[in-house]
């Protein structure tokens, strides 16, 4: 595992390399809670709106469909490894829209894990859909799911109560709609991730899901959002990520912390 370490700093590992040839080599059963936001194989040519301007929506290669076969193939892939890192109470949140979160709910299911809940991160300020074709796009779903029925897993119930959201205020429980603006410019000050998540979802994740000193593990590391939020509430991270220039990107934002 040596000669693929990236960056290491005490309790936060960021590997480079593909998924599927480094989720074997970490221990089986020794993390507590997987973020995934995977590709959502969306990067088709089609347009958006970003600061009042349409763009392209393409990503990178890493984003572009294989066609359903494969996307589903790889999805079930990652996921299993996935499973076999998790330890018997912990639990794995993953990302998506309607591009690839059915084939994650399958897939979950087809390995056996029990799915817990559906959030639906609500962005208030979503960027308008141009095509005027379907209605504007407002939110991403998360599935949070543990590895079976039977297993004990851990729900920080009272933290969540705590939380302040707009739909969920602080004192009553916290729903599965949360309300999250998209990443602030102040999270991007270090340089720009395609699709950044915003720290306060992956601190809500962290904090929900997990104790301190747990390992958290994200396979498609990104900017090391997950990492930031974990580090931040002295958790101990593993990132993968195989995109040097989001590699660096994660080194300098680790560097602000």
């Amino acid at each position: 595992m040596k000669e693929k370490v990236y960056f290491q700093r005490p309790g936060f590992l960021l590997l480079k390399g593909d998924s599927l040839e480094l989720l074997p080599r970490i221990k089986k059963e020794s993390v507590t809670t997987i973020f995934a936001d995977p590709p959502y194989n969306l990067s088709n040519g089609g347009i958006s709106c970003r600061a009042g301007k349409m763009v392209c929506v393409d990503k990178g290669d890493w984003d572009k469909s294989k066609g359903f076969e494969k996307d589903y193939e790889f999805t079930y892939n990652w996921i299993k490894l996935c499973r076999n890192a998790l330890k018997p109470n912990g639990t794995i949140w993953i990302t998506g829209t309607p591009h690839n979160i059915y084939q994650v709910g399958h897939a979950l299911q087809s390995l056996g894990f029990h799915i817990l809940n559906e959030i639906t991160w609500y962005k208030p300020n979503a960027p308008p859909n141009l095509a005027c074709r379907c209605f504007a796009h407002a939110h991403e779903t998360v599935i949070w799911a543990k590895k079976s029925k039977d297993a004990r897993h851990i729900f920080n119930y009272e933290e969540m109560k705590a939380w302040n959201d707009a739909i969920s205020p602080s004192g009553k429980q916290m729903r599965s709609v949360w309300h999250i603006p998209l990443t602030s410019q102040d999270e991007k000050r270090q340089g720009k991730h395609p699709t950044q998540k915003p720290l306060e979802l992956l601190k809500r994740i962290v904090v929900a899901s997990s104790n301190p000193g747990d390992i958290i593990l994200d396979p498609f590391s990104g900017s090391a959002t997950t990492g930031l939020a974990a580090h931040s509430l002295g958790r101990k991270y593993v990132g993968i990520e195989k995109e040097e220039n989001f590699l660096k990107l994660s080194v300098n934002r680790f560097a602000t912390l």
